[in-house]
């Protein structure tokens, strides 16, 4: 299934996203698409049934805002330097453990939301990612079990960057990461059962129409099953939490110099396979 949640920021209403592509009503079945419902299977398999019994009502889509499609996360989670590419161009060695870092809650918006610039911002960037979204409540998840069991399914996520907040004004990664907008998530929850291998998705990203990163989830270092059970001996991770996987190679600190860094009035859009596009227009904070 493709869920997602539709109106104004705060006001937003649950629907989904049949095979036709027509837009079909939720709200008189479910409150929201929030960490209780993605737990509840009985739940899901009552919308599975109502989709396919063709009794959902269809929702006019034309000109409606695209919100985030999950409500009330709890923590997104973020893996840093988790493609061999990526590594290799900002001139890190690779990984012997996931690197990990968080994202506060508040940084996601919708897929197609304005992204600010932050003020005194000179180095902001772009980095398409896969995203999970945690089904299950997870905690020390072993070697022997099926880790994609905890994942209620996928998202297109922009962990948007400022490299020199992160990196250039002294302690942890959390100043570039937690801009306001800086977590476009969307446009739809794509269920785990309709993507049968999280590690063939292709990812790609453009500015001002220019194809900036072309890669594939299959060059990750850490893949998804091995984010899930080492984040999960860390912290408790509960359904509706976000992981961001990390990017491919392309971003803007990779590239030569001049680095084309992120601006006023740019246009990004991203992608992954069979997950959806998302497109954000800069402007200043």
């Amino acid at each position: 299934m493709k869920l997602l949640r539709v109106g104004d920021a705060g006001a937003e209403r649950p629907a989904l996203l049949d095979a036709d592509g027509t837009l079909r009503d939720l709200s008189g079945l479910v409150t929201d698409i929030d960490g209780d419902l993605l737990a509840d299977e009985f739940a899901l398999d009552r919308i599975r049934a109502a989709a396919g019994a063709g009794v959902l009502p269809a929702l006019a889509d034309a000109g409606v805002r695209v919100g985030p499609p999950v409500a009330g996360i709890g923590k997104v989670v973020c893996i840093g330097l988790n493609y061999h590419d990526h590594a290799a161009e900002t001139g890190a060695a690779t990984p012997a453990e996931p690197v990990v870092f968080l994202k506060a809650a508040d940084t996601v918006v919708g897929p197609d939301d304005t992204v600010l610039v932050p003020r005194g911002s000179v180095k902001t960037d772009w980095e398409v990612e896969l995203a999970i979204v945690v089904g299950r409540t997870a905690r020390y998840v072993g070697e022997d079990e099926d880790a994609l069991a905890y994942v209620a399914g996928y998202a297109v996520s922009h962990d948007v960057s400022e490299r020199e907040f992160q990196l250039e004004r002294g302690g942890t990664w959390d100043k570039g990461k937690n801009c306001e907008t800086f977590n476009p998530l969307g446009p739809w929850l794509v269920t785990r059962d309709e993507v049968p291998d999280p590690q063939a998705l292709s990812l790609r990203l453009w500015v001002n129409g220019e194809l900036k990163q072309d890669g594939s989830t299959a060059g990750q270092i850490f893949s998804v099953a091995e984010v899930v059970r080492y984040v999960s001996r860390f912290m408790t991770l509960y359904p509706g939490d976000v992981i961001n996987t990390g990017t491919p190679a392309g971003v803007a600190m990779g590239q030569a110099e001049p680095k084309p860094y992120l601006r006023e009035g740019d246009v990004v859009e991203l992608e992954v396979a069979g997950l959806g596009r998302q497109r954000q227009v800069l402007k200043g904070a």
